[in-house]
């Protein structure tokens, strides 16, 4: 058991196919590949979006997972996503790294992985 509450991968990709960010089949296509190779469970369908002007418009999607959530943001001027999983349950970000590779086309990448545990509480 670990003493971990939970794992956060943040992602940021430049570099990303333009047709692939821009397609919401595609988006939705790969947030389902990736709950499922990182083995969450969905809960309920993806939240995808397109919004914004200038040089914040793109879709934002958001998938809610039973240990908590996947969230990602893809901006259309730069060609560049920005992705978020946090989970309670384990899980390997290089798997989340590769499906983020296969659908977005992208080599250009740095990302965070952080083991999140809140601080203890003190008694008064």
């Amino acid at each position: 058991m670990s003493d971990y509450w939970g794992y956060h991968l943040i992602l940021d990709a430049s570099g990303c196919d333009a047709d692939s960010i821009r397609s919401k089949d595609n988006i939705s296509a790969f947030v389902k590949d990736l709950v499922n190779k990182i083995d969450m469970v969905a809960f309920g369908d993806p939240i995808i979006e397109h919004f914004g002007d200038g040089n914040k418009q793109g879709y934002t999607l958001i998938q809610m997972i039973e240990t908590s959530n996947i969230s990602a943001h893809f901006v259309e001027e730069n060609n560049t996503m920005y992705l978020d999983i946090f989970s309670c349950k384990p899980y390997d970000p290089v798997t989340a790294i590769e499906v983020v590779k296969e659908y977005f086309k992208t080599t250009n990448y740095r990302t965070a992985f952080l083991e999140r545990l809140a601080p203890p509480t003190t008694e008064s």
